[in-house]
């Protein structure tokens, strides 16, 4: 599969196998989003390979926040419960961070940079025949999710990519063309 193919048959998977996804296959995304562009080489994405228990810790962060809009203990109680169980069960989760630089211009530089790592290994996944979606939010910044996936002080958790073996592939979504999108300029 060229590039062009593999940039266009990628979805975002949200069903998955309960295959489980090697740990060489993951070194080998990683190996890839690490190729990414980065103006100063500053290097800044961190990558976390959760386990099963981070996971799960992940997800009952992600619960309780959840769980704010629902009135009722018992039903609270059970959306927690649901999403921890759900994130546990996951054939494979990373976590994404990027170092937070004192330079606003390098800070975001480093934050783009960090995006096109994330590209270069969703793109990887699909490569291997693994699905991913990728999730960012307010919840990243939740100090419970950092906790639960080990970011240390002085980095940021722009995103979390589940991964693994697809259940199903979800039709393309309509995009407007590029040609609409773009101005040539003289």
């Amino acid at each position: 599969m060229d590039i062009f193919d593999t940039i266009s048959a990628r979805r975002s998977i949200k069903e998955f196998t309960d295959r489980e996804v090697a740990s060489e296959q993951i070194e080998r995304m990683l190996s890839a989003a690490v190729l990414a562009p980065n103006h100063r080489m500053t290097q800044p994405w961190r990558f976390y390979v959760l386990g099963p228990e981070a996971r799960a810790g992940y997800g009952r962060v992600l619960g309780h926040r959840k769980a704010k809009r629902v009135e009722e203990a018992a039903a609270a109680a059970a959306v927690i419960a649901k999403v921890e169980q759900s994130h546990r069960d996951l054939p494979a989760m990373l976590a994404v961070s990027v170092v937070v630089d004192e330079n606003p211009e390098i800070r975001e530089e480093d934050y783009a940079a960090t995006w096109m790592a994330i590209q270069n290994l969703s793109l990887a996944a699909h490569a291997l025949g693994l699905g991913t979606h990728v999730k960012s939010g307010a919840v990243m910044d939740d100090p419970g999710a950092r906790a639960a996936v080990g970011v240390p002080e002085g980095e940021r958790i722009v995103a979390t990519i589940t991964l693994g073996e697809p259940a199903s592939v979800p039709e393309a979504k309509p995009r407007r063309g590029a040609a609409e999108l773009t101005t040539w300029v003289s």
